[in-house]
């Protein structure tokens, strides 16, 4: 599932491609991918609108639009978006088409079928479901070390599972939960209020760096609007990962082999050498 670096590089090269577009026409092909709404509830909104901008909270992309009203779209496992000129078929797995004002068009393509999308009014978009209970961006002010400690503090779960809480962490996923645990040298499997001072320290500029990096790699990348965020899932980043994904291969400090376990039917990856705290 993507996590923030990917779907900031998707919404800043959504907003690059589409801002100021105007969406003449939509159409739907999976109607459970709009589960509030209508096939043609959706068409009608979408329809002769212009993009303001593409911007994101969390994982959540959002479609800022002139008529008032702003289309949240998940990507979860598959979810992607491609800019297609009028000669190009629609690939297999079209969930969506959003045609614009110069021939081009906006597919939403989707796999897996977990994607999802919902329309809501622009000044009500704080207090959704879906953005109400999100915990402060990580780059943002609020998202500070007091914040940090005493939300661990107030949890008996396992430190991996709390990182995963988009409640509590925004916008961390699998990937880099593993990575910020390698750097601070921290247990994936214990408790979060068993963190001493120093480590908590130690673990939060640790999440905000792997993701400040990934982003900064992301801006690198030359993105193909015709496969917007492949730069990320063909490969080309998995290299620069220190211990996701690296069962059995050395640890990059003291070479002990990096284990897999299961932890909330995900997996995570550590050194037990490095991370016995």
């Amino acid at each position: 599932m993507p996590e923030l670096p990917e779907v900031e590089l998707v919404t800043k090269s959504l907003n690059k491609l589409v801002c100021k577009r105007t969406i003449v026409v939509s159409e739907l092909f999976r109607e459970k991918l709009i589960p509030h709404h209508t096939k043609q509830e959706f068409v009608e909104v979408l329809k002769n609108v212009t993009i303001n901008f593409v911007h994101r909270r969390g994982k959540n992309i959002l479609f800022d639009l002139d008529n008032s009203m702003t289309l949240l779209v998940h990507l979860r496992m598959s979810g992607r978006f491609m800019l297609l000129p009028s000669e190009r078929e629609n690939p297999k797995h079209t969930h969506a088409i959003f045609y614009f004002d110069n021939e081009t068009r906006l597919v939403f393509q989707d796999q897996r079928h977990f994607g999802f999308m919902r329309i809501l009014e622009t000044d009500k978009l704080k207090t959704s479901k879906e953005l109400a209970k999100l915990a402060p961006e990580p780059f943002s002010e609020d998202f500070n070390e007091k914040y940090f400690n005493l939300m661990l503090k107030s949890s008996k779960n396992n430190l991996k599972s709390v990182l995963l809480n988009q409640n509590k962490v925004c916008g961390l996923g699998n990937i880099y939960a593993s990575e910020a645990l390698f750097l601070s040298k921290i247990n994936p499997e214990i408790e979060a209020n068993k963190l001493n001072k120093e480590q908590t320290k130690l673990l939060y500029v640790a999440i905000k760096f792997v993701l400040n990096e990934s982003i900064e790699q992301g801006s690198t990348m030359n993105v193909d609007p015709e496969n917007i965020d492949g730069s990320y899932f063909d490969g080309s980043y998995e290299n620069r990962w220190r211990v996701y994904d690296q069962e059995n291969k050395e640890c990059l400090n003291c070479k002990t082999l990096i284990i897999r376990i299961n932890q909330n039917g995900r997996s995570t990856f550590y050194c037990t050498k490095c991370q016995k705290i």
